[in-house]
């Protein structure tokens, strides 16, 4: 008997959402952020935003969708 190693890695593109990110700031993993930072890599915000994060957060206003959406949980996990 013989066996055969296989190696099989696939490169997927990963398209980015155009549009809002340039005018909210998203909430998301801090670990993916710091991620993010290091390779450059896309995260996906916690609305499903698909972008990597690369301006000061601060100067914008938070998105409408991640703060629902943080609100939902946080009143979830205290009940």
């Amino acid at each position: 008997m013989s066996s055969t190693d296989v190696s099989h890695e696939t490169e997927s593109e990963i398209l980015l959402d155009e549009g809002d990110h340039d005018r909210f700031s998203h909430y998301a993993r801090k670990a993916d952020i710091v991620e993010s930072a290091v390779t450059g890599k896309p995260i996906v915000a916690l609305c499903g935003k698909v972008w990597v994060p690369d301006r000061n957060p601060d100067r914008f206003p938070l998105c409408p969708r991640c703060k629902e959406l943080y609100e939902k949980k946080k009143s979830q996990e205290s009940n």
